[in-house]
């Protein structure tokens, strides 16, 4: 009894034993099938993978290009709230006022050419065009434009002391922007400018001022604009056009400017508009180097408050300024000439920092 129950162990361990054995045997055949199986098939599978990257790559590219569509219909959606000029084509062909109409936008797109140094009808400008300070004859967003213009005037303006209206507007960027002479106010010319402006602005109501009508307030620099800075910008980002004395680029027929001088004895003198810092770095911003727009400026803050205090910094025709500013209080912070009605000096008032102006300025009137 004690040798079978011996031997029934025995049995026993050996089955188990074997058990294992084929178990073992099992697995091992079964990962060698298994790592056959995937040495076979590795192309197919590293195919699948790769698709899923070009697919993955494929899901990127629609995000991109629906951000990209959404992105274009918001700007879109933004471009229709701006202001438009009226479309002169609207005026019927047989309309009285459509060639005087037509004329005021000629004039202002091609001033030279009648009022200029060789003009055909006076010779009372600088050679410069309207167009060049007021881009696209006046209509471009952001581009100095003339929509808030008829909306606007008559009124008060604090340079003068007085109520304006359109005529005095239309002589003061003659007088300063084109260092010329004034326009008789029943000339031709000066009827049709008028009328070209209004025009333009007719579907603005009344006291309105739309948005992107006449030049960006660009934000205040926390350090005043540095005219060294910007010559260097000027080298690279504005000589080849206006020239490396600022002179500009006469056209062919020696008549207007294909670029216009940005300095010098052609160019608007110190009573112009852009010749406080503010006004020009705003229209630096969002209009040059050619080819900027306010959807795509190629330039910085900093650097068009820059370039500003670089150009602003050199020569150009002087003007009595003697009746400008009555109220000194009234001046704007960035007037470059005193006397002023607070402590800061004229340095600061030409090349900032402006907040500081602003702020006592602000107090001062709120004392009041």
């Amino acid at each position: 009894m004690e040798e079978k129950e011996k031997d029934k162990i025995i049995i026993d361990s050996l089955v188990k034993s074997i058990r294992r054995l084929v178990g073992v045997i099992a697995l091992m055949l079964f990962s060698m099938i298994i790592i056959t199986l995937f040495a076979i098939y590795q192309p197919d599978l590293t195919a699948l993978f790769k698709k899923s990257k070009s697919e993955i790559h494929a899901e990127q590219n629609k995000k991109i290009e629906y951000e990209k569509w959404q992105n274009e219909k918001k700007l879109k959606e933004e471009l229709s709230t701006y202001w438009s000029a009226a479309d002169i084509n609207s005026i019927p062909p047989d309309s009285n006022i459509k060639s005087q109409i037509e004329y005021g936008q000629e004039l202002i797109a091609h001033t030279a050419k009648y009022l200029g140094p060789n003009g055909s009808v006076a010779k009372i400008t600088n050679g410069m065009n309207c167009q060049n300070c007021h881009l696209e004859a006046g209509t471009k967003a952001w581009g100095n434009n003339y929509g808030a213009v008829f909306s606007t005037y008559p009124k008060y303006r604090a340079r003068s002391g007085k109520e304006e209206d359109i005529y005095k507007r239309i002589n003061d960027c003659i007088e300063r922007s084109l260092n010329g002479t004034a326009l008789a106010l029943d000339s031709k010319e000066m009827q049709a400018i008028k009328s070209y402006i209004e025009f333009i602005g007719k579907d603005v109501k009344k006291g309105e001022k739309p948005k992107g009508s006449g030049i960006f307030e660009l934000p205040y620099l926390d350090r005043p604009a540095d005219p060294v800075k910007g010559k260097e910008l000027f080298v690279v980002k504005c000589q080849s056009c206006h020239q490396a004395n600022g002179e500009g680029l006469l056209a062919a027929d020696k008549i207007e400017y294909t670029y216009p001088p940005l300095w010098g004895k052609n160019s608007y003198n110190h009573g112009a508009g852009l010749y406080r810092m503010s006004r020009f770095a705003g229209f630096i911003k969002y209009n040059m180097p050619q080819g900027a727009t306010f959807q795509n400026p190629l330039l910085s803050d900093e650097e068009a408050w820059d370039l500003a205090a670089f150009i602003n910094s050199q020569p150009r025709p002087s003007k009595n300024l003697s009746a400008d500013w009555p109220n000194i209080a009234e001046k704007p912070v960035d007037h470059p000439f005193g006397p002023y009605a607070d402590k800061f000096s004229e340095e600061q008032h030409k090349f900032g920092p402006f907040q500081l102006i602003a702020d006592e300025k602000k107090k001062n009137e709120k004392s009041k």
